[in-house]
């Protein structure tokens, strides 16, 4: 397998994300001040994230390998209020021999409103150690680092 390094793409820029999330804004997301807490941006980068990257292993193919959230930094860039809608757009960044590092626009219609980045890694779910990615999920990965041409669907080992 030839490997090569996904594209270098701009998180603020909607054209960088084939992969999509669409999240509603719950009235409980605000704060005090009457925009979205930060708190309620992880959740919406979360919804994101598990659709991106729920269902690359098979469970048949991989049992006991799994893949856990070790990092994430998000940087907050517009306000948003209720209602609305959030598109989350997701995309490979960098991908190791064990992790995973992922990157994320959260988009309230064509504005930025907050970008994010997270490194998952891959683990023996009963050695409970880190593991390689398996050859067919770097493979994928690496032939089609914006996820665009795989179907929305989530599945879990478990």
């Amino acid at each position: 397998m030839s490997k090569t390094a996904p594209p270098v793409l701009n998180p603020t820029k909607r054209d960088s994300f084939r992969f999509w999330t669409a999240v509603s804004i719950r009235f409980s997301d605000q704060d005090p001040l009457g925009h979205i807490n930060n708190v309620a941006y992880a959740a919406y980068i979360e919804a994101a994230r598990t659709m991106f990257l729920g269902g690359l292993l098979n469970a048949k193919k991989h049992p006991n390998i799994d893949f856990v959230l070790a990092s994430v930094k998000i940087d907050y860039l517009k306000e948003a209020h209720y209602p609305g809608i959030i598109d989350v757009g997701a995309h490979l960044v960098r991908i190791g021999k064990k992790s995973i590092t992922t990157g994320y626009g959260a988009f309230l219609g064509d504005q930025c409103i907050a970008t994010s980045e997270s490194i998952n890694v891959f683990f023996d779910t009963k050695s409970r150690c880190t593991v390689a990615i398996p050859d067919d999920v770097q493979g994928a990965l690496l032939a089609d680092p914006l996820q665009k041409d795989r179907a929305h669907h989530y599945s879990r080992n478990y």
